[in-house]
C-alpha cells in the first residue's frame, strides 16, 4: 500500500473510528480495480488459449436461453472453424454487467434489458413467446381459460422465472399468480413432468410447442393470458477490439443461420457430432 500511495501520489484512504474513509483518488482506483483484475485475467486466458493455437469464446448465458436455443447456436458458431470453441456457463442475468466488466466472460445472452450500462454494448437478436400449456384433457385445456383460474392453479416453472426481467416472470405478475401457486424446477423441462400428469400449467417456447405435446399428454391453455412475449440480447463489453472475437460473435448471432439453429438445431454432420453435458446445481 506504501509503494502504491508513492507511485500514484495519493493516500488512497484514511482510517477513521469506523474503519478507513476513500479519498477521491482511493475510490477512483476502487473503482477501477475491478476492471483492472478482470483485464488481467483476461490476458492471461487469452495467452493460454493463443499459446495452445485456439480462440475461445467465453459466454455466459440465462437458464431459458440454455436449455432451448444455446446448443444450436453454439455448435454452429464453433463449427465455423477448426480453431474457435465456446466455454459457456449459466448465470441469473442479473450478474452479467458485473461479469462482463470483471472480464470474467466475454459476451452474456439473454431477456433484453431496457437500460443499458454505458460500459457495455446490448444488441437485441431474437424474440420468441412462451405459451401457457397443460395436461390434456384437464379442465385448464378444454376450453378458453379465465385469469381467475389461472391464478388458482398451480405453476410448474424453470429457473428463468426467479428472474424478475425475464417473460416467464412478467407473465406471473401480469397474471397475479402468488407465490405459493409457483413451483420452481432445475430445468424448464423437468417443470413440464408434473404439469402432464397433474392438474397445473407449465411455460413452453413457441417454436417447441408441438414437440412437446405431439405425444398427447400435453396440450395447449386458450384464454386470457397464456402467452408472453420475449427477447434475448447479447452484450458485450464496449472497448474490445472492433476485429475481437466477441464482434464476430454478435455480428454470427444476428444472422439467419443462427437464428435457424437456435429454433430448430443445428443439424451438425456426424462427423462433427460432439454431445455436450450440462450441469448445473442449485441451493
Amino acid at each position: 500500500v506504501k509503494a502504491l500511495r508513492k507511485e500514484l501520489g495519493d493516500a488512497l484512504f484514511e482510517r477513521t473510528g469506523d474503519g478507513i474513509s476513500f479519498t477521491p483518488g482511493g475510490l477512483r482506483l476502487a473503482t477501477r480495480a475491478v476492471e483492472m483484475l478482470g483485464l488481467q485475467e483476461q490476458t492471461r486466458h487469452e495467452v493460454k488459449v493463443a499459446a495452445d493455437g485456439k480462440r475461445v469464446l467465453r459466454l455466459s448465458v440465462s437458464s431459458l436461453f440454455a436449455e432451448y436455443a444455446a446448443p444450436g447456436l453454439i455448435e454452429v458458431f464453433s463449427n465455423r472453424a477448426d480453431d474457435l470453441g465456446v466455454e459457456m456457463t449459466v448465470s441469473p442475468p442479473a450478474g452479467f454487467t458485473e461479469l462482463l466488466a470483471a472480464r470474467a466472460v466475454d459476451a452474456a445472452i439473454g431477456p433484453a434489458m431496457p437500460d443499458g450500462d454505458p460500459a457495455v454494448t446490448t444488441t437485441e437478436f431474437l424474440r420468441y413467446q412462451l405459451v401457457v400449456v397443460g395436461a390434456a384433457g384437464s379442465p385448464l385445456t378444454a376450453g378458453k381459460v379465465t385469469a381467475n383460474a389461472l391464478r388458482s392453479t398451480t405453476w410448474y416453472l424453470g429457473p428463468s422465472a426467479v428472474d424478475p426481467a425475464s417473460a416467464a416472470a412478467r407473465l406471473l405478475r401480469h397474471v397475479g399468480v402468488p407465490p405459493d401457486r409457483q413451483r420452481i424446477f432445475q430445468n424448464h423441462a423437468a417443470a413440464l413432468g408434473p404439469a402432464r400428469a397433474g392438474d397445473g400449467v407449465a411455460l413452453v417456447p413457441a417454436n417447441r410447442l408441438r414437440a412437446e405435446t405431439e405425444d398427447g399428454r400435453l396440450a395447449r391453455v386458450n384464454g386470457a393470458a397464456t402467452m408472453v412475449d420475449g427477447s434475448w440480447a447479447v452484450s458485450i463489453p464496449r472497448n474490445v477490439e472492433p476485429d475481437g472475437l466477441e464482434r464476430e460473435f454478435v455480428r454470427f448471432v444476428t444472422t439467419t443461420r443462427a437464428t435457424q439453429a437456435m429454433l430448430s438445431g443445428s443439424g451438425a454432420s456426424v462427423g462433427r457430432f460432439r454431445p455436450r453435458v450440462h450441469v448445473t446445481l442449485w441451493s
